[in-house]
């Protein structure tokens, strides 16, 4: 597939600079996947990677200036980044966290865009969190390639690239499932909230 891609864009393997993923946060299985991918063209062809943060992609594929970046992140949680846009970068307000909705950060101000799953799965405890200071959201919006790409390029000319053997994915959770006894304690609080 790389090939393919690099044939049909007419780019030689040696005119590549690195390899960009998206390094998280999100599911442990495609953040490994996205990392190993990118050591492995990066190792072979002796190229640097790029590790561009999840939450910051879908920043930067939401086309606004002041960007709450939340993902579905399951077991009632997400994971959320604030980002505001100084000419063509962006600086971060709140770097990559996991919690609840309910505890997402504090924003200062309004007229911010919130982008990502977490506002689909978690409307209403994201909207009562930010009420009056989210204009527009984008629930279905989703980190692509085509803004990893564009972040990795001013990355890589800040000399944000590493070796390969540096490269890490982006993990904010260590606990990946909940018991029986955890999910009837979240169910019954969510319960409670529900009916405040």
């Amino acid at each position: 597939m790389t090939s393919a891609l690099l044939a049909q864009a007419a780019v030689r393997m040696q005119d590549v600079d690195a390899a960009a993923y998206g390094a998280g946060p999100g599911s442990f299985t495609g953040l490994r996947i996205a990392c190993g991918t990118a050591q492995g063209i990066a190792a072979g062809a002796g190229i640097l990677t790029v590790g561009v943060g999840t939450l910051l992609a879908l920043a930067q594929a939401s086309g606004a200036e002041r960007v709450l970046a939340c993902l579905d992140a399951r077991m009632g949680e997400v994971y959320c980044a604030a980002y505001e846009r100084r000419a063509q970068t962006w600086d971060v307000v709140f770097p990559p966290q996991l919690c609840s909705p309910a505890a997402a950060p504090l924003l200062s101000g309004g007229r911010w865009t919130g982008a990502g799953s977490g506002f689909d799965a978690h409307a209403n405890a994201l909207a009562q969190r930010y009420a009056g200071q989210v204009a527009d959201v984008q629930p279905h919006l989703h980190p692509r390639a085509h803004e990893i790409a564009v972040l990795a390029a001013d990355m890589l000319e800040q000399g944000m690239g590493v070796p390969p053997e540096q490269a890490h994915p982006l993990y904010l959770r260590d606990h990946v499932a909940l018991t029986i006894e955890e999910r009837r304690v979240r169910g019954l609080a969510a319960a409670a909230d529900h009916d405040r």
